[in-house]
């Protein structure tokens, strides 16, 4: 638990110290139907490669099955939900996504903002704006670390299923926990390796095709 904690102030020091993009890209061709992915170092594929993270992945995947969608990756590293909910309507309005994939609040709640007034606020202000834009949505959860405390870390992973509810939305549950004990993270903990990458490609996957073949 204590090379934990260190791994994992080391982890915040660079989400301070680094808030630019590692790799804010578009995937694939331009063509009509887009997949506009909204998060963070998550979804920018900290410390892999590009091609190993799972939006990339998930690119290649949409290209094996002949799915006509065309992927833009805008996760930022270190990004939070203000940050997101900030650039979001130019990425609505630049792209106008047939989905979106939501990954925000991982940042928000390492550094122990407010669910209530903060993180949840934010979530909504952006399902909202995506759901009035006429695009599908898929939202990602995300698990915190143990030591943020039991009754924090519930109440932050309830906050997405009860939004998914809320709002009707698909969710794909964040799975930190379960990626830990397979060993599918890197050495800080936090951020998942290209084993990993593959488990959370495999699982988003499994949500957000049965959506793009419905429309």
């Amino acid at each position: 638990m204590q090379s934990f904690k260190i791994s994992l102030f080391i982890f915040l020091l660079i989400l301070l110290a680094v808030p630019t993009p590692v790799n804010s890209f578009e995937l694939g061709i331009q063509i009509d139907n887009k997949i506009v992915i909204l998060g963070d170092s998550l979804s920018a594929g900290y410390g892999v490669s590009i091609d190993e993270s799972w939006p990339s992945l998930l690119q290649k995947r949409m290209r094996d099955e002949n799915h006509n969608i065309s992927i833009i990756n805008a996760g930022i590293s270190g990004d939070t939900t203000s940050g997101g909910l900030y650039r979001l309507p130019e990425l609505l309005n630049n792209h106008n996504p047939s989905l979106v994939i939501l990954e925000l609040g991982g940042n928000d709640g390492l550094r122990g903002m407010s669910i209530k007034n903060v993180i949840k606020k934010n979530l909504i202000s952006m399902i909202e704006l995506i759901q009035s834009s006429n695009s599908n949505l898929v939202l990602i959860g995300v698990e915190l670390p143990p030591n943020y405390g039991q009754i924090y870390t519930n109440q932050f992973k309830k906050m997405y299923s009860d939004l998914a509810q809320t709002y009707d939305v698909a969710l794909v549950n964040g799975s930190l926990v379960k990626m830990v004990e397979m060993n599918l993270m890197q050495a800080d903990g936090i951020h998942p390796n290209p084993e990993g990458h593959k488990m959370i490609e495999h699982e988003v996957s499994q949500v957000v095709i049965p959506i793009i073949q419905s429309n």
